[in-house]
This record gives structure tokens, C-alpha cells and sequence, in this order.
């Protein structure tokens, strides 16, 4: 039986967390589920069953709270969607058309509830604060990780080939492909819907077959101009040269 990677809600210690860890988890589940501004600390104290002075203790503020339970956050997500990408296949088209899939499996989850980095990033005005810090830095990861599949698509396409063409070009895809994951996520949160993630695989699947169809006209072109290239020089060498 394959074993089910864990949603990226859930926790996979084994162990029984300090007060610190329960501040955090605590802290995630509430805002997740119900938003930052309408989550007090008493509600967050309450729930990790510590005491408020245990909270002034490890952390200044909820919004510092908040950060450190984002970039936990973050860390298992990634993790996640890695190891869910990852087991979808050995090529990168296979990879990059799995990560809808990872998604519609977590969009079917009960404790699916949005991005909680574009959640939080919502609620937050000020681009400098830390938790909107947190926000940027886990789509610039989550970018990152999507530009290295993009990447090797492109090479797979090319015949195994990077340049700097191409490199352009799997920056580009990733840009794109960032907004049909982010597209999906925020159109299953509001629907209700875990299917949208097939919508936008099909959308995905269209950009990679304009991609390769792209790809396979230039190196037809390229060919065909070496051939007349060729054949013009071979005309040129067996003309004499006219007496000067």
C-alpha cells in the first residue's frame, strides 16, 4: 500500500511538544482556519494550554507569533509538495502536471481552508512586516522549486540542451505556472470545489504543448537554415572565379 504523504496542516512529530510548539500550533490552526485579526492571544493561549505568561516568554508579540507559525508552516508545506510532486513521475512534464494533483488531494482535505501565506498577506497592508515577509519568501521558494521542473521540461524538449534561451523560457513557464497553483488555491477556497485543480491542469497542459510546439519549430527552422547554408556553399566552391 503507498503511504499518504501528510496534508500540509498536519503535524508529523511523534513526540509531545514543549509550550513553545504548542504556542505554534495553536497559533496555525486558529488563524488559518479563522484569519489573523480575529484571533486574539487569549483564544491562541487557551487552545495550546499554556499560560499567558508562557507566551510573553517565547515570543514579543502575536504578530511574531504569527511570523514564526507561518515559516514553520512554510517548511512543511514545501516539504510536502516536493515529496507529492516528486512521486508523480520520473519526467518533468509528468512532475509539473502532478502538482495539480497534490493540490486536489489536499483541496478535498476537511482542514482545507486557502494559502495560508496569501491568506495572511491579505490581512496585512504594510509590505515590510514580517509576516508579510514570510508570505513573499514562501511564494519565492514555492517559485523557485517550479522554475527547476520548468527547467528541465525545457531541456527534455530541447534535447537535453540549456541555453540562454531557454532559460528565459523556463522563467517565463514558472511565472505562469505559479498563477495557475495560486489560481487553483484560491478558486477552491471560494467554490468549494476540488476539481478546479483539474481546470487548471488543463490550462498547464496547453501552456507545455505551446512550449514544446515552440521549441519544435525553432529547431526546424535552425535545420533548415543550416541546409541552405550548406547547399549555398557547396554552389559557391564549384564556380570558377571570374578573371580579374
Amino acid at each position: 500500500m503507498a503511504t499518504r504523504t501528510p496534508l500540509p496542516i498536519e503535524s508529523t512529530s511523534t513526540s509531545t511538544p514543549g509550550t513553545r510548539e504548542r504556542l505554534l500550533d495553536a497559533a496555525e490552526a486558529l488563524i488559518y482556519a479563522g484569519g489573523i485579526h480575529a484571533t486574539g492571544v487569549d483564544a491562541i493561549v487557551k487552545q495550546s494550554g499554556t499560560a499567558r505568561k508562557s507566551f510573553y516568554t517565547h515570543f514579543e508579540s502575536k504578530d511574531a507569533l504569527v511570523a514564526a507559525a507561518l515559516k514553520r508552516r512554510d517548511e512543511r508545506w514545501m516539504k510536502w509538495f516536493i515529496a507529492g510532486t516528486e512521486r508523480r513521475g520520473t519526467t518533468a512534464r509528468k512532475r509539473l502536471l502532478g502538482m495539480f494533483d497534490v493540490l486536489r488531494e489536499w483541496f478535498a482535505s476537511e482542514d482545507f481552508h486557502g494559502c495560508a501565506f496569501l491568506n495572511a498577506a491579505g490581512e496585512i497592508a504594510c509590505a515590510d512586516d514580517p509576516i508579510r515577509v514570510v508570505a513573499r519568501e514562501h511564494k519565492a521558494r514555492l517559485l523557485a522549486f517550479v522554475r527547476a521542473q520548468c527547467e528541465a521540461f525545457v531541456a527534455e524538449s530541447n534535447g537535453g540542451a540549456r541555453g540562454a534561451r531557454d532559460a528565459r523560457d523556463a522563467a517565463r513557464l514558472s511565472r505562469q505556472w505559479l498563477v495557475l497553483l495560486d489560481g487553483a488555491i484560491a478558486v477552491a477556497l471560494v467554490s468549494g470545489a476540488s476539481d478546479s485543480a483539474l481546470d487548471a491542469q488543463a490550462a498547464a497542459q496547453t501552456l507545455l504543448d505551446a512550449q514544446a510546439a515552440r521549441k519544435q519549430r525553432a529547431s526546424t527552422s535552425v535545420s533548415a537554415s543550416a541546409s541552405v547554408g550548406n547547399k549555398g556553399s557547396s554552389g559557391s566552391r564549384g564556380k570558377s572565379r571570374p578573371a580579374s
